[in-house]
């Protein structure tokens, strides 16, 4: 088998041309773009093609799938791909190990999505990076009150219309004010960079809400209790092909939401989850697992359980829901089924 590993650079790219059977290879070079990468796969005529996993690997796996090519796209933190005490890497050593581990079927591969999935995936991300935007501008806002003796209310009844147009009355253009007024035309700016950042995430979550109106998978996921339409998206998003896995211990891994294993001879030790995975996902059930303590009773009478009513158990019992929400979700989209209580919960009380 011929196998040709790329290790893909912003502008550059270096290929190893590898033979499976004698462990002869050569290398070539090319540009990083559409006509460069095409031009190498035709010089080299490969049965395989292997890259690493990166952001511009969605295209480049568009490109050889096209061309009817065997695909592998390497998860670089695996365990294998690690470089330990080496004196020299480089592009082609990282092209060459891709190539071998390839060869001998040791390469831990990542699954990438079609094109409308990873446009979905960019989207959610997105309306996220927008959030942390807007919370960013209206923690400035309150810290710059505060330096000027004027403490906001807690919670969100400043942000209210009532609140806004109070903030506003502090506000004046830097051309209204002088040099002992100077946090006035920051207050103006920062309202109006809210408004702003408010008006860009109402337009994504319609897109969103568009997108997932489109799709039952989401509307499957909205009969839990408590789960809303962030988490439902993100959840069909990220699993995207619910039947790639096989046990609920793969999901739980796939999202980072399982404890690290320490075991040496007869010590065996688990510690803090991996948080492998999509950040995103994780926090998104820990904080629906949250919620669902009030509108959930299967939430509410697991929780319970887990921490068996001590505060230092609170955290690990949140996060256990919320791993066993997510398996329960994976569930739901691979039987195609909506969402049935336990036994224990619709026994009447």
């Amino acid at each position: 088998m011929k196998i040709l590993a790329l290790d893909l650079g912003k502008y550059k790219t270096v290929g190893c041309a590898y033979e499976g059977e004698t462990g002869r290879h050569r290398f070539k070079a090319s540009g990083t773009t559409p006509a460069g990468l095409a031009q190498l796969v035709k010089e080299v005529q490969p049965d395989r093609v292997v890259i690493e996993v990166c952001n511009i690997a969605g295209w480049v796996c568009d490109l050889l799938r096209g061309q009817g090519l065997e695909v592998q796209v390497a998860n670089t933190s695996d365990d294998a791909w690690r470089w330990r005490k080496v004196k020299r890497k480089n592009d082609r050593c990282d092209a060459l190990k891709a190539a071998q581990l390839s060869a001998v079927n040791q390469l831990r591969e990542v699954h990438i999505p079609r094109l409308e999935v990873r446009q979905w995936r960019a989207l959610i991300a997105f309306r996220q990076q927008l959030v942390q935007r807007r919370s960013r501008i209206k923690n400035h806002i309150r810290d710059l009150l505060l330096t000027e003796g004027q403490i906001l209310p807690r919670g969100a009844s400043c942000w209210t219309q009532l609140g806004a147009a109070r903030l506003q009355e502090l506000a004046k253009p830097f051309s209204e004010v002088g040099l002992h007024e100077l946090w006035r035309g920051q207050l103006d700016i920062e309202l109006r960079q809210l408004r702003a950042v408010q008006q860009e995430i109402a337009a994504a979550e319609a897109q969103l809400d568009a997108i997932a109106a489109a799709d039952g998978r989401v509307a499957l996921l909205r009969t839990i209790p408590g789960v809303g339409p962030r988490l439902s998206e993100a959840i069909v998003a990220l699993l995207d092909q619910p039947a790639r896995f096989h046990h609920a211990r793969e999901v739980s891994a796939y999202v980072g939401m399982v404890p690290k294993e320490l075991d040496s001879g007869e010590t065996q030790r688990r510690g803090r989850i991996t948080k492998h995975g999509s950040r995103l996902v994780r926090s998104l059930l820990v904080e629906v697992a949250w919620a669902g303590m009030r509108y959930n009773p299967w939430v509410r009478q697991t929780y319970h359980r887990i921490s068996g009513g001590k505060k230092s158990r609170k955290k690990i019992a949140i996060v256990a829901v919320g791993r066993r929400l997510l398996v329960r979700c994976w569930a739901m989209l691979r039987d195609g089924t909506r969402w049935r209580p336990p036994a224990s919960e619709a026994a009447p009380q």
